[in-house]
């Protein structure tokens, strides 16, 4: 049943990220990529790895995503008479793909819920971070500066020039 699992969730990472990347809509597109990341989240945590589905939901799904909102605003890349509500039509495969989801992951919970626990070493939190910060500084340093010119960007792009 996990292998089964493991293959339609990885059916609606790939179905979902096609649907990000061909919709015209960039909000839309967003949603898309949300759902696969949820997806991809999943998947983690069928494979024991709960820190990096959580991670998967909180930086991915979550900041990454914000930030993506932010640079269609400031892009502002429509204007308020063109906006309309999405009608049911539009809204269907990201429903049916986020059902999915959740009847995978209800269906993994349940299935873990009688098991025993794994037990794993603990680790304090000093022991992470200094395992975080002095194996991996540099990547994070990088990927902070990464994120500081995105958002300077977004910026650049997004002001208004006079006429």
């Amino acid at each position: 049943m996990e292998q089964t699992i493991f293959y339609i969730l990885a059916g609606v990472i790939i179905i979902a990220t096609l649907f990000a990347i061909t919709e015209k809509h960039p909000v839309h597109a967003i949603i898309y990529l949300v759902t696969s990341f949820f997806a991809l989240a999943v998947v983690f945590y069928q494979l024991a790895a709960p820190l990096i589905a959580m991670f998967e939901v909180i930086i991915y799904a979550g900041a990454v995503m914000v930030l993506f909102m932010f640079v269609i605003m400031m892009l502002d890349l429509g204007s308020e008479k063109d906006a309309k509500r999405p009608t049911l039509t539009h809204c269907i495969p990201a429903l049916v793909l986020a059902g999915v989801i959740l009847v995978s992951l209800s269906l993994l919970a349940f299935k873990q819920s009688g098991a025993p626990p794994i037990v794993s070493p603990l680790l304090s939190i000093k022991d992470f971070a200094l395992s975080l910060f002095g194996k991996y500084g540099v990547a994070i340093e990088i990927i902070s500066m990464q994120l500081l010119f995105a958002v300077v960007g977004v910026l650049y792009l997004g002001r208004r020039r006079k006429l």
